[in-house]
């Protein structure tokens, strides 16, 4: 995903204006590559190969997925949603396909209001998500253009053999390279690879240190709601580039300086005072009300201290890091080890992890309407967590950038009878 939403009333520190800069940037050089002779790949945020495609110099990504979270903060998906359950889709498709169908057919302007190029190429990195591939395959009918696939392995029984390694590589050998050398007409550079890969491993170390950071009291950053800016460049258009070296060390010392300083994180209508909750949260979040979804939070003191929507495009803080001494071996493993690739068992025991290493009263669900990968199994996931934590878990249900599924009072009510019973228990165990 997961690239920073658009809300000009953030407080804004010098971390979000490179970030705005570096998105500004990349779509207007998408923008003009009529111009400029650069070539497009759309692909996904999980498991994406951003190293592999930048390494190419002309190549830019596109992430379909992003373009309908960012079109969601810009309340446009509603009716973008709706043309395309006219045109025949389900009303229980996945609302980021049925954002971005419908803003193709829209004349496909972006969410910076400028048109976005057809792809030359489509790259499916499969990790976990059955809807990634049929998306692909209406994108394949609208554009026709050419698809590269690589299949990742799914981590049944929670771990990755030699076997599946291998697979993968022989994939990105056979398949995905050449297709990038065709559509770039350069050839694959393994050194240049290996400097993207460098600059990722740098950047990652100055992301954990951010989201790590939330063990202190009070949490300098929320890790769900402010979490989504700070994975923006690192899960999307950006990794592997100075850009994004620059942006993480910023931030990093921003965050530094707010734990320094005792303070807590910053919100919409700026710094949060009093933490009161800490929190950890599973499942995406939504986008169409997004600012007054996080209100609901912060106005009650409750601050998210992990997530696992900020894993969605890698585990970084669970210790991988980008390896430039095996190139490709290492983009194998970021794929199998994206947070939609894991069975049910791995995310319990991550998210009870999470509970008990950040000091959470609380563990919430908030199930997404349209989104298998994420909702299949959460009603298990929230007994065995509470289980294993001996904490009470909340449950709310709203959509990706459907603006229908989202109902703010039912929500607000059920947060803070939620977040009412937090205090009780405290209050008894006290």
């Amino acid at each position: 995903m997961t690239q920073a939403p658009a809300t000009d009333a953030v407080q804004k520190e010098r971390s979000m204006i490179l970030q705005k800069e570096m998105i500004a940037d990349h779509y207007k050089q998408l923008e003009h590559v009529a111009e400029t002779g650069r070539k497009v790949v759309y692909t996904f945020v999980p498991g994406n190969l951003n190293e592999l495609i930048r390494c190419f110099d002309n190549l830019l990504p596109v992430h379909p997925e992003i373009n309908a979270l960012q079109n969601g903060m810009r309340k446009r998906t509603g009716k973008f949603i709706l043309d395309a359950e006219k045109q025949g889709h389900s009303e229980d498709v996945c609302t980021y396909v049925k954002a971005d169908i419908g803003m193709l057919r829209a004349g496909n302007i972006g969410p910076a209001g400028t048109k976005l190029p057809n792809p030359d190429l489509l790259l499916l990195s499969y990790t976990g998500c059955f809807t990634f591939m049929k998306w692909f395959e209406l994108l394949r009918e609208e554009y026709k253009a050419p698809v590269a696939m690589l299949h990742t392995p799914y981590q049944g029984d929670g771990t990755i053999s030699d076997h599946m390694r291998n697979y993968m590589v022989k994939q990105l050998r056979e398949e995905v390279i050449p297709k990038l050398e065709q559509i770039s007409g350069q050839k694959f550079d393994i050194d240049k690879l290996r400097e993207m890969l460098a600059r990722s491993r740098e950047a990652e170390n100055d992301l954990v240190a951010v989201l790590e950071s939330a063990k202190h009291r009070p949490s300098p950053i929320d890790a769900y709601f402010g979490g989504v800016y700070y994975i923006g460049p690192i899960f999307s258009a950006f990794r592997g580039t100075a850009g994004a070296v620059e942006y993480y060390r910023a931030l990093r010392e921003e965050v530094e300086a707010r734990v320094a300083a005792g303070k807590g994180p910053i919100t919409p209508d700026g710094e949060l005072k009093e933490e009161k909750y800490r929190l950890v949260v599973e499942g995406p979040p939504n986008w169409t009300s997004f600012r007054e979804f996080w209100k609901m939070f912060y106005d009650e003191g409750a601050v998210v201290v992990a997530s696992s929507y900020s894993k969605v495009g890698g585990l970084y803080d669970q210790g991988f890091r980008h390896d430039p001494e095996h190139p490709l071996e290492t983009l194998a493993d970021y794929c199998f080890g994206c947070y939609t690739n894991l069975n049910l068992p791995s995310r319990v025991a991550l998210l009870s992890k999470y509970v008990q290493e950040f000091h959470a009263d609380a563990f919430l669900i908030n199930s997404i309407k349209s989104c298998n990968s994420f909702s299949a199994g959460q009603l298990l996931i929230l007994r065995e967590v509470e289980e294993r934590t001996g904490i009470a878990g909340g449950f709310i249900e709203s959509d990706l950038v459907d603006p229908r599924y989202f109902s703010g009072a039912n929500i607000k009510n059920r947060l803070e009878s939620y977040f009412q019973m937090i205090m009780q228990k405290s209050k008894g165990a006290a």
